[in-house]
């Protein structure tokens, strides 16, 4: 069987790509928790926003050293895999890989080792403004890499000479059309993840009768956050899916599942896009509503699949049923935060057992969700890598052999099974040592650790007494 290295090159990169994005999408909202909550203990000099800073502090040190492991080699596919891409777009992707690195990577990089190893050697207002900085820098990043991609989703402020992309407006570029509305929507889904994962290791902890104040305090404040949170992503969504509409009309067909442009099109529950007969089986549906919802009118038309050609449509059925699991978590996600509202009016948000598992069980909903709507965002712009201009067979390296693209595959899912694999025993070796008062770590006695996962002083080798109850 011949190997198509096309193929294999966009499942590398998409596997390299959605395991990577679990972690800054954590790590986005959680920077910003962990400022918070050093300025609450710097305003209040209350011990439980000072354990809470610590345990996340630690959390955070894991998760950002994944991270960076599994960041890295993104940019080499670049050059590995797409090297008629890189050449084409490298006077825009170029410099904005650079002015992120200049801007975010050395914010990061000068308060990082502050917060993370900083404790009891500098004063607290200066530990509070390293936080406040890394959380800054998790911002600048993903603005960086968000503009590019929405560059390449809805280019704009270029022109093509000789097959290359040249730069005619730099502010036309960086703000394209789509950009706000996908940055906000981004920076929206990773404080929802923040806000799920904080909320259900509270839970856990709380079920356990572990450091309930502050467990408490952090629980209650995450439900506030994501009773707010959770429908404006939605309201986010509305907006960023009128503007996918615009400049992406067949993206949005194929996340509808509507194969002919129409009026009164409606909102599919389940059906089976058939991609080879252009169009669904067993559609199950409420009438008109796509179209209420699209073009606020029933009336309204919605472009169909079958607009473009065959070679030119993405694939429907994954981009349909990725676009529906995104959209019901995040249903569930506003389910689940008015419960919490409705407990707590009653007194029994802390000491519901069903919600507090429910919880629990909620950690891994929004990472569920951003992949799912990674695959949307990708999978829908197929086949194209800048969007109408180029793509994937013009972008791939012209050496590039079905072989040398498996080997690579095979080799990058071996050694991120293994990070993974040892990374989430770490994280949940730390998460079960919680916050334990009176250890090293929090009177600040510890050694100068030398590298992020220092910063969790969590050995392997056995846990803190009493931590696995």
């Amino acid at each position: 069987m011949e190997l198509d290295p096309l193929l294999l090159s966009r499942i590398q990169f998409a596997f390299v790509v959605c395991f990577h994005a679990i972690f800054p999408v954590f790590t986005i909202g959680l920077a910003s928790y962990i400022a918070l909550l050093h300025g609450l203990f710097y305003k209040t000099d209350n011990q439980a926003w000072d354990r809470l800073a610590l345990f996340w502090t630690k959390v955070f040190a894991v998760v950002f050293g994944m991270g960076v492991v599994t960041g890295i080699v993104m940019s080499f596919q670049f050059g590995t895999n797409w090297s008629n891409f890189s050449y084409a777009t490298s006077n825009f992707l170029g410099p904005m890989l650079s002015y992120e690195v200049v801007t975010a990577f050395f914010l990061e990089a000068a308060f990082l080792g502050v917060l993370l190893f900083g404790r009891g050697k500098v004063p607290e207002g200066v530990h509070l403004f390293a936080a406040i900085m890394v959380a800054v820098g998790t911002f600048i990043s993903s603005f960086w890499i968000l503009s590019a991609n929405s560059w390449m989703q809805t280019p704009s402020g270029y022109e093509m000479i000789d097959g290359h992309f040249h730069i005619t407006s730099w502010m036309a570029a960086i703000f394209n059309p789509s950009f706000w509305y996908r940055f906000a929507h981004m920076v929206m889904a990773s404080f929802l993840t923040g806000g799920f994962v904080v909320a259900g290791v509270s839970a856990w902890f709380l079920l356990r009768d572990r450091d309930v104040e502050a467990n408490k305090k952090a629980l209650s404040m995450c439900l506030w956050l994501l009773l707010f949170l959770a429908p404006a992503q939605a309201v986010i969504g509305d907006f960023h899916g009128l503007n996918t509409l615009e400049h992406q009309p067949t993206k949005v067909a194929a996340m509808e599942g509507n194969w002919e442009t129409g009026s009164n099109v409606p909102l599919l529950l389940f059906a089976l896009p058939d991609q080879e007969a252009q169009t669904n089986h067993f559609e199950i549906g409420i009438p008109s509503l796509a179209s209420i919802i699209l073009t606020h009118s029933a009336d309204g038309e919605i472009p169909g699949v079958s607009e473009v050609a065959p070679d030119e449509q993405p694939p429907v059925a994954l981009v349909f049923w990725s676009f529906r699991v995104m959209v019901a978590i995040g249903m569930l996600m506003i389910g689940v935060a008015i419960a919490g509202l409705l407990l707590r009016r009653k007194g029994r948000v802390f000491q519901s057992p069903f919600y507090l598992k429910t919880l629990v069980g909620m950690i891994v909903s929004p990472f569920i969700a951003v992949l799912a709507g990674w695959v949307v965002t990708e999978a829908g712009r197929a086949p194209w890598l800048v969007y109408g201009v180029m793509t994937h067979a013009q972008g791939l390296t012209p050496s590039l052999t079905g072989g040398m693209a498996l080997f690579t595959l095979i080799g990058y899912v071996a050694v991120y099974t293994v990070v993974f694999w040892v990374g989430i025993y770490y994280l949940t070796r730390v998460v079960r040592n919680g916050m334990l008062p009176g250890t090293a770590e929090v009177t600040g006695e510890v050694e100068r650790a030398k590298r992020p996962f220092s910063a969790a002083h969590t050995p392997f080798d056995g846990d803190f007494e009493g931590a696995s109850k």
